[in-house]
């Protein structure tokens, strides 16, 4: 078995499962609880919350600049909803997103369009943000600005840190938001480089558990009262995120952020070198125009590879490479069920025919380049069957 399917999900670590298991087997009293169990569980969450707070770069937390979340999805949500319900807008709000968001935040701004909100869609062709274009969206009505980092299709890095600075100066109430999810443990950045107010990452992408999130929230923002909560209840997780924490998810996705954190940059040249090995040997072992690679014209990820197979589906293709033990996949998981040609491939310039073929193969610390080249050859032989049907 070969998985090179890791932009969808991870394995998680030995460390982030001994940690899960060590938690929910000896503490696991409700962390509101003001016995002796609770407050055990208490420590335990703020523990985890000091680790991935200092993997951001931030040292010292305030209450409430992480919120705990039950995944990237959800500290998206709360992100976006968060915002915009925050404050009464005279006249029509308008947000700003890339074209090629992950659903998690599409599919936000779409239910805020239908409530009467302004979305405007900056183009990422071939992988990098329109910056004119962002420019002319910029208007004195601006409420929120939410960009992805990292593109979890194409693996484009977006110049982020550049969007926001012309978003503070052009509208300085406007309030930024990133998706950091696929750039997290992937990119090397704190939420004040990039000039983010409030910053989504979730647990299973970098070797933690499923089910576990977080949101960075700038104090500014809680100063000025610029987020209200989405989920109402207890008042857990001051009261932003009420609902009982999952105490032991969340300490193995602290204990998966330190483990990431520690080999950080070894990491990063060891899945660029595996991506770059893929890619220059595409080139050579296949003639031209039969496999391409999807390479974005800007910056990317060291993880993420986008190619494509000129006459098969990604669909065949993936059934044929899944029968051969190899886990790869057509984009993201969290859209693989909605049909249709990839909104991302299409914001990246792809015809429709072209991005039906295409594949991701993403990378973690763990991918060696025996299994690149494993990859390769059956990609090969899967070509070669393919193409005579």
């Amino acid at each position: 078995m070969v998985y090179l399917d890791n932009s969808a999900t991870t394995k998680m670590s030995d460390r982030a499962l001994t940690k899960m298991t060590q938690v929910a087997t000896e503490l696991w009293g409700n962390p509101s609880s003001l016995h002796a169990m609770g407050l055990s569980a208490e420590k335990v969450l703020s523990e985890a919350r000091g680790r991935i707070l200092t993997t951001l770069g931030v040292n010292r937390g305030v209450p409430g600049q992480l919120i705990f979340t039950a995944g990237g999805t959800e500290a998206n949500n709360l992100a976006i909803f968060g915002t915009l319900r925050a404050k009464k807008h005279t006249g029509t709000p308008r947000v700003i997103v890339s074209e090629g968001e992950h659903s998690s935040v599409e599919e936000c701004v779409r239910a805020l369009a239908a409530e009467g909100c302004e979305v405007i869609r900056i183009p990422t062709r071939e992988g990098v943000l329109d910056m004119t274009a962002l420019e002319a969206a910029l208007t004195p009505n601006t409420v929120l600005i939410s960009l992805m980092m990292v593109n979890n299709e194409t693996g484009a890095l977006y110049d982020v840190k550049s969007a926001f600075a012309m978003a503070k100066r052009m509208c300085p109430r406007i309030v930024t938001h990133c998706d950091a999810v696929q750039g997290y443990m992937k990119v090397k950045f704190t939420p004040v480089s990039l000039g983010a107010d409030l910053l989504s990452i979730s647990s299973h992408k970098i070797g933690g558990p499923k089910g576990v999130g977080a949101l960075y929230v700038d104090p500014a923002i809680l100063k000025a009262k610029k987020l209200v909560p989405t989920v109402y209840g207890g008042g857990q997780e001051q009261s932003f995120r009420s609902g009982t924490e999952n105490v032991y998810g969340i300490a193995a996705f602290g204990e998966a952020a330190k483990e990431r954190q520690e080999t950080l940059a070894a990491d990063l040249a060891h899945m660029a070198s595996l991506r770059d090995k893929l890619e220059t040997e595409i080139g050579t072992r296949f003639p031209e125009g039969e496999v391409s690679v999807n390479r974005p014209a800007g910056r990317r990820a060291p993880h993420i590879l986008n190619l494509r197979v000129e006459g098969i589906r990604s669909e065949t293709m993936l059934h044929y490479l899944s029968a051969e033990g190899f886990f790869v996949s057509s984009g993201s998981a969290c859209s693989s069920h909605g049909g249709g040609v990839s909104r991302a491939l299409s914001a990246f310039g792809l015809a429709d025919r072209q991005a039906d073929s295409s594949l991701r193969v993403s990378f973690c610390p763990a991918s060696t380049e025996a299994e690149v080249d494993d990859f390769l050859a059956t990609l090969s032989g899967g070509v070669k069957r393919l193409q005579k049907r």
